[in-house]
């Protein structure tokens, strides 16, 4: 058995690509769309995750956009991704320079939470050893749910 992808159903294709891609920092796949169906599927990976071996699929977040208008409730419901990442601090700097409200600063340096568009929750967690606190992050409060 091995994972392959965790499905996300989005209510606007090209914002969520903004969130996931430009801001989060992932890279499209491969992406497909059934006309019958009335559906694109668009699979996303980690920068690293990207680079595996020709064997070994990359563990993916579909996103699902149906054609026709729905209401989707209840992302909180769903829990949360993670990724881990090189630098909390730069990424967390990053995404607030693009407008990315940071739900839970890593005040600890070592974890933080952002919501995509469509309200999921993102847990972003610094690899290896946490970092030392610090400022602004370690006197930010939180904002929102996470």
């Amino acid at each position: 058995m091995r994972y392959l992808h965790t499905m996300v159903r989005v209510k606007d294709l090209d914002e969520a690509l903004d969130f996931y891609c430009d801001k989060l920092g992932l890279i499209e796949t491969r992406r497909s769309s059934n006309e019958k169906g009335r559906y694109t599927l668009v699979f996303l990976a980690a920068p690293e995750d990207k680079t595996r071996g020709e064997n070994e699929q990359a563990p993916l977040v579909e996103l699902t956009y149906n054609w026709d208008p729905e209401d989707y409730q209840g992302g909180r419901n769903f829990g949360h991704l993670a990724y881990e990442v090189d630098d909390i601090y730069a990424l967390c700097e990053t995404l607030m320079k693009k407008g990315v409200t940071i739900n839970r600063p890593p005040r600890d340096g070592r974890m933080a939470f952002v919501r995509s568009p469509d309200g999921i929750s993102i847990e972003l967690l610094q690899k290896g050893e946490a970092k030392a606190p610090a400022e602004p992050w370690a006197s930010m409060e939180n904002t929102g749910s996470w």
